[in-house]
This record gives C-alpha cells, structure tokens and sequence, in this order.
C-alpha cells in the first residue's frame, strides 16, 4: 500500500505572494510575501507535500488569460525551487461569483478535488488561509482551518480575529506561513517523540 503523504493546502495570494486588488496579471505582479517560499521550502524538506488551492476569478472576468496564469505560476515555482522548495500542483476556480460554481472558496470543490487526486482523508490535512471565505472552504471540506495574518487579515485588529475565528471553530492563527511552518515542524517533532516513549 502507498504510504499518504503528509498533504497541506495553502492559499496563494496574500500567503505566499502579495495580495492584489487587481489581479497578479504577469510574473512582474507576483512579489513573494517575505520568508513564505523559505517556509514551504522547509515544510517540503520535513516530509510536507503543498498544493495551492485558490480562487482566480480574474480569468473568468477577462483580466487574465491561461497563458498569463501558467507564466505566473511557472515562475512562482522557479522561485520556489531557488530557495529550495516546491508545490507538487495548483489548484483554481477560474469563474466569478455569477457563475455559481461549486469550485470557488467558500465551497469546497477545490478541496473535494484534491483530497480525490490523493486519495486521503481531508480531516488530516492543513489548510492555510488569510480570508474567513478560505476558512469557510476549509472547515467545509473538513480540513484543518488555519488563519494566516500575512495577507488580507494583516489589515484586522485583534477583535476582527477573534470574530473570524468563532465562525469558524478550531480556526489556529499565525502571524505569516514561516510562524505557521514552525508550529507543524514542532507538531512534528512532538508526535515523533511521543512514538519514541511508545516502543
């Protein structure tokens, strides 16, 4: 039997990239958000296999053609690969919200799609967001929900958290993907001594 790999999912603007009102259009667009692709880079090297799971209403609006999101994300995994990283896929809803896909976040068709490809439960897999609508998506497709305060949520205060984190329960919260890579490396670390006491 195939062992299941150790499977996350990240949002990718304002997670791994900067976060646009207009759309990243072209590779010039995408600015990594700092320490992010060190942080999937270490992910990767502790046995961490990452997908991008995000909506890119942009091709459905006309703003963005395949051609441009494919240069995007080739040059999103050359940075990656530089600092030694990689994402095994992407992931995207191309529609608008008039199209009333069931792929665009907050459903969770992206994840239902993904946790098929790989064939694992979705209950185990981490899911990384910096929107309550991602969140949602998560906690929907029954992945574990985690909010990321590097992209959107940078600009909500303390209160405006703590109401996103009620609506959906068992929400943990990091400042950026680096704080949340150290909380799963150290997870890690606990889970593999706590086997240790066992044998």
């Amino acid at each position: 039997m195939q062992p299941i790999p150790k499977l996350l999912i990240l949002g990718r603007d304002g997670i791994l990239n900067a976060y646009r009102d207009d759309h990243v259009k072209s590779p010039h667009e995408w600015h990594p958000v700092p320490g992010a692709l060190e942080a999937v880079a270490r992910l990767n090297h502790a046995g961490w296999h990452a997908v991008v799971a995000t909506n890119q209403s942009g091709i459905g609006r006309g703003m963005i053609d395949m051609a441009s999101v494919n240069a995007v994300h080739a040059h999103m995994n050359q940075c990656l690969a530089a600092v030694g990283g990689r994402l095994d896929a992407v992931f995207f809803c191309p529609h608008t919200p008039e199209d009333h896909c069931d792929c665009r976040k907050p459903l969770p068709g992206l994840m239902v799609e993904i946790g098929r490809r790989y064939g694992i439960d979705l209950h185990n897999v981490p899911m990384v967001a910096d929107t309550l609508r991602d969140l949602q998506a998560a906690h929907a497709a029954g992945c574990e929900p985690h909010l990321v305060c590097s992209g959107r949520a940078a600009a909500l205060d303390d209160g405006q958290i703590a109401r996103i984190v009620e609506q959906v329960p068992a929400t943990l919260v990091h400042s950026d993907l680096g704080a949340f890579a150290e909380h799963m490396l150290r997870r890690d670390h606990v889970r593999v001594s706590s086997l240790g006491d066992l044998r």
